[in-house]
């Protein structure tokens, strides 16, 4: 039910937020009931760090659109954030962008025997997300990843910190 709504929801920010400037990350709806809350997770495009300025633009554009939908009206909690530096890896971009780092990775169903494992992103070709985890690369197609995100090490920190995120 919820990922229905998450979709719809995404289609109908997606375009206005990308036109402002932002990417969108990712839209989740966590809790249920009138302790649902939508949350919304944004970047600018240029890569530079997210500001409270930035969070509230992306939350009254949001606001505004589903307060258009009499059926989406009031239903949710609404929180705007942006990744920040042990981000989840939504699209098949953010794996391309953060080659070389280090995942923790959920599937769906098991890959090669492992169903969660840690790895480093050895390379995007295609829909498959190749990992290094236990001395041997795990190939898993894109559609099969649940959940992924970067593990904070040394090595996130210092590009991080390049690249100017804070």
């Amino acid at each position: 039910m919820s990922k229905a709504i998450e979709s719809r929801i995404n289609a109908l920010i997606a375009a206005d937020i990308a036109a402002a400037g932002y990417d969108l990350v990712r839209v989740q709806i966590t809790g249920n009931g009138k302790y649902a809350t939508l949350q919304v997770m944004a970047e600018r495009q240029n890569g530079t760090g997210m500001n409270v300025e930035d969070c509230a633009a992306i939350s009254r554009l949001v606001s505004d659109k589903i307060e258009a939908q009499p059926d989406l009206a009031e239903k949710f909690g609404l929180e705007v954030s942006s990744p920040g530096i042990d981000r989840p890896l939504v699209r098949l971009k953010d794996y391309e962008a953060w080659q070389g780092h280090v995942a923790k990775v959920e599937l769906g169903a098991p890959v090669q025997g492992k169903k969660r494992f840690q790895g480093r992103i050895a390379r995007v070709a295609g829909d498959v997300v190749e990992f290094e985890a236990d001395k041997a690369v795990i190939a898993v197609p894109f559609a099969a990843i649940e959940k992924a995100k970067l593990v904070l090490t040394d090595e996130l920190l210092k590009a991080a910190q390049k690249a100017g995120h804070h």
